[in-house]
């Protein structure tokens, strides 16, 4: 029609265009010219042809990417967003490709002429334990123990929730010591090859004893009897094998009978890394400890089980400590090496029971993974964050007098007093090189040979690696051997300045055998 606008194909120009520029060259050619000149201009023209018929080309080959109105987000045929944009951003597209959705579920027969080349995936986010790569750009919390192993305030809650929805359990547990949950379970696991210990070998690694493994298979794969309160402690327990006497009783049993297992917050992950360590240093000082998850709480994180030992002796409820000692006192029974070699210590010189090796096994031990609560609970030897317990309490304002500073955790067995028992091992890994506490390390003249040897060797790492792969928990929760590295990493910083450390201060290395 005349009002109409013709349109021409851009394929009929570019025929036309070719058609007058050869009529133009069969006229050039026809002319009286030099031979050579003929060539010359014969060579441009066969370039410029094949210039032209590869644009021609590759204007089809190339994709014609248009914007219709699209329809397929709501699809439920479709793919749907987040898959077209990973597509879009991760492959390569070869020869007319089309929209995913749409042109697939057109009606029509011809299908798609795409292919799809998938790059590498995105790279999994590393484990999330804070300070192991970068400590100075930590995150911070206001709230305290909210900075181990990535765990948080709420991960906690949500595990105590579930304890008492499960088992109908009014109250909260508030124990001083951070909100401890005990559970006691029964010794009887199921099937032997669905246990969270992996021993593949015909033998445990030799530094786990008989009695230690029987206890991690016991943490980790026995089933939950039974949740009680103690209102002494403020924790619950799980009994194991109760008589049909107590069973009916209406008041539970105030102590644990049998084996029993000590379930504790996530954020005291470090209590299972702690375990291992103390193992392969050859301390055998810490209570058995695993990495678990309850059949109750599967949206929650697996939380360290810690056996359950009813041979401590009792604590004084301030300090937790069986033994009374402050920073003052604690120097002076350093200096009087009670009970070495044998030798009974004068009454006058007020020596506890413990023997004087203990206080430099215990001071290594704090010092590799600084725990601090136990020596420097005010934290007067290093620069504490805002979330640190001593900060919360104003501790640190009274540094000024140390020798009246009590120590906490200080905990023996009834029947062997000679010897000390690490308990809540709290360890901090995000604690930098330069903000370490050297005072847990005050007064100490020796360490044991034992574990010196085994920070000497350059095998620290393959031993916590091949102990931590038998606890598959906690080896999946800290998104296995490269989460682990990390925080083995630490440890190898702070065993080589411990090591400068006992050669500058020609700290004697001997053997402390029990």
């Amino acid at each position: 029609m005349p009002g109409e606008m013709t349109s021409t194909r851009p394929g009929t120009l570019r025929v036309s265009f070719i058609l007058l520029f050869c009529s133009w060259i069969f006229r050039t050619w026809g002319g009286r010219r030099p031979k050579s000149r003929r060539n010359l201009i014969l060579v441009c023209t066969a370039c410029l042809l094949y210039g032209i018929f590869v644009v021609t080309q590759a204007g089809n080959f190339f994709p014609q990417h248009k914007n219709p109105s699209r329809t397929d987000d709501t699809d439920g045929d479709g793919e749907s967003k987040q898959q077209r944009n990973f597509l879009e951003q991760n492959t390569f597209y070869v020869e007319n490709a089309q929209p995913l959705g749409g042109a697939i579920n057109s009606s029509t027969t011809l299908q798609p002429n795409v292919v799809y080349i998938t790059l590498r995936s995105k790279r999994s986010k590393p484990a999330n334990i804070r300070g192991t790569v970068r400590p100075k750009k930590r995150r911070k919390f206001g709230i305290v123990g909210q900075h181990e192993f990535g765990y948080s305030m709420q991960d906690t809650g949500r595990v105590k929730d579930k304890f008492m929805e499960s088992h109908k359990l009014k109250g909260t547990p508030t124990h001083k010591s951070g909100g401890t949950v005990a559970i006691l379970v029964q010794d009887a696991r199921g099937d032997s090859t669905q246990s969270n210990i992996r021993i593949y070998s015909d033998r445990a690694p030799p530094w786990f004893s008989a009695e230690d493994i029987k206890a991690m298979r016991f943490l980790a794969d026995a089933r939950i009897l039974r949740i009680t309160q103690l209102p002494s402690s403020q924790t619950y327990l799980i009994y194991e094998t109760p008589s049909k006497k107590r069973l009916a009783a209406s008041v539970p049993p105030p102590t644990c009978q049998g084996m029993c297992g000590l379930v504790r917050r996530p954020l005291d992950m470090s209590e299972v890394f702690a375990f291992h360590l103390d193992r392969i240093l050859g301390l055998n000082r810490t209570l058995p400890s695993v990495s678990r998850k309850f059949e109750f709480a599967q949206d929650v994180l697996p939380c360290p089980v810690i056996l359950w030992d009813a041979f401590l002796s009792p604590t004084d409820n301030i300090t937790q400590s069986s033994i009374k000692l402050n920073w003052g006192s604690y120097q002076k029974i350093l200096l009087h090496k009670c009970w070495l070699n044998g030798k009974v210590p004068k009454a006058d010189l007020g020596c506890p029971e413990v023997h004087h090796h203990e206080w430099s096994k215990m001071a290594l031990f704090d010092f590799l993974l600084q725990v601090y609560n136990r020596l420097d609970k005010h934290c007067c030897g290093f620069r504490p964050r805002k979330e640190d317990e001593c900060m919360q309490q104003g501790l640190h304002l009274k540094c000024d007098n140390p020798s009246n500073i009590d120590l906490t955790h200080i905990v023996q067995r009834q029947h062997d007093a000679r010897h000390l028992v690490f308990i809540n091992n709290k360890g901090y890994f995000d604690r930098s090189e330069d903000n370490l506490d050297f005072k847990l390390l005050e007064g100490i003249k020796e360490f044991p040979e034992s574990a010196v040897s085994v920070l000497k060797s350059h095998r620290l790492r393959e031993k916590l690696l091949q102990s931590f792969f038998l606890d598959k928990v906690f080896w999946e929760s800290q998104r296995g051997r490269q989460g682990i590295e990390k925080l083995i990493d630490v440890i190898e910083r702070r065993a080589k300045i411990l090591l400068t450390y006992i050669n500058a201060h020609g700290i004697k290395v001997i053997p402390m055998n029990d």
